[in-house]
C-alpha cells in the first residue's frame, strides 16, 4: 500500500484533508510538527527552535545540516511502515525516488486565506496580507535555503490541487482514488529502495551525533584538565 505525502502552505486546509484521507483510507496520520515533538533526536539543546521557520536559518551550517538529517531519519522511520499520511511542506523531497509515493499538494486562492486568518485573529484584511506573505515568504526561503527547491514547482508532485475550487470531501475522494492505482503500489524493488534511504538517513543522523558528541567532549576534557 502507498504513503502519501500532502505539501501544504498555511491556512488551505492541509491538516484537515490528510487527515480525512488517512480516516478513509484507514491509514496513520503524521505531521512534521509531530515529528518533532515525538522523535528522540530533537531533544538535543537548540533543536526545538527549529520551529520557528526564520531561525535555524540563521544558525551555523552545521545546525542546519544536523536538522535535516534528523528530521530525514525520523521521517522515514515513520513512513517505512507504509499505510500512512504525512502532511507538512518539504517531506515528499526525502522520497523524490520512491515509487510507492503520492505526492500531493493542496494550495488555496489568496483570498480565501485571507478571509481564514481574518476570521481566526480578528485583524483587518491588510494585516491579514502581510501575515500570508510573510508565512510564505519564510516558507520559500526556508525550502531554498535548506533543501535546494522550489516550494511552489508543480513538477515536483503527482497531483496538485486547489482547495478553492474543490469540497472538502471531493479533495480526500480524489486523493484516495489516486493512491490506490497500480503505479503506487508497494513492489519488491520499491520497499528494497526505501530500506535502502532509511539505512542512509540513520547513519547519516548517526555520523553527526558521534561527532558533536565527541566535540563536547574533546571540549570537556580541554576544560577539567586546564
Amino acid at each position: 500500500m502507498p504513503i502519501i505525502t500532502i505539501s501544504r502552505c498555511s491556512y488551505t486546509h492541509g491538516k484537515d484533508i490528510a487527515e480525512g484521507v488517512a480516516e478513509t483510507l484507514g491509514y496513520a496520520c503524521i505531521s512534521r510538527e509531530e515529528l518533532l515533538d515525538t522523535s528522540q533526536e530533537f531533544n538535543i539543546p537548540g533543536i526545538k527552535l527549529v520551529r520557528e521557520l526564520p531561525i535555524i536559518l540563521e544558525q551555523t551550517i552545521f545546525n542546519k545540516y544536523r536538522y535535516i538529517s534528523f528530521i530525514r531519519s525520523a521521517l522515514l522511520r515513520h513512513l517505512t511502515k507504509d499505510h500512512i499520511v504525512y502532511h507538512g511542506f518539504c517531506g515528499h523531497i526525502f522520497l523524490k525516488d520512491i515509487d510507492h509515493v503520492l505526492k500531493g499538494q493542496i494550495t488555496a486562492d489568496r483570498e480565501d486565506r485571507v478571509k481564514l486568518v481574518m476570521e481566526r485573529d480578528g485583524i483587518s484584511r491588510k494585516e491579514a496580507l502581510l501575515f500570508i506573505k510573510t508565512m510564505d515568504d519564510a516558507r520559500k526561503k526556508w525550502c531554498q535555503k535548506l533543501y535546494k527547491f522550489d516550494l511552489l514547482n508543480i513538477n515536483q508532485y503527482d497531483i496538485s490541487m486547489n482547495i478553492s475550487k474543490f469540497h472538502r470531501d471531493e479533495a480526500v475522494d480524489i486523493i484516495c482514488k489516486t493512491a490506490l492505482l497500480e503505479q503506487f503500489k508497494t513492489t519488491a524493488k520499491s520497499r528494497k529502495a526505501m530500506d535502502e534511504l532509511l539505512i542512509a538517513a540513520e547513519t547519516g543522523a548517526k555520523t553527526l551525533t558521534d561527532f558533536e558528541t565527541n566535540h563536547i567532549s574533546s571540549i570537556a576534557s580541554v576544560v577539567l584538565f586546564q
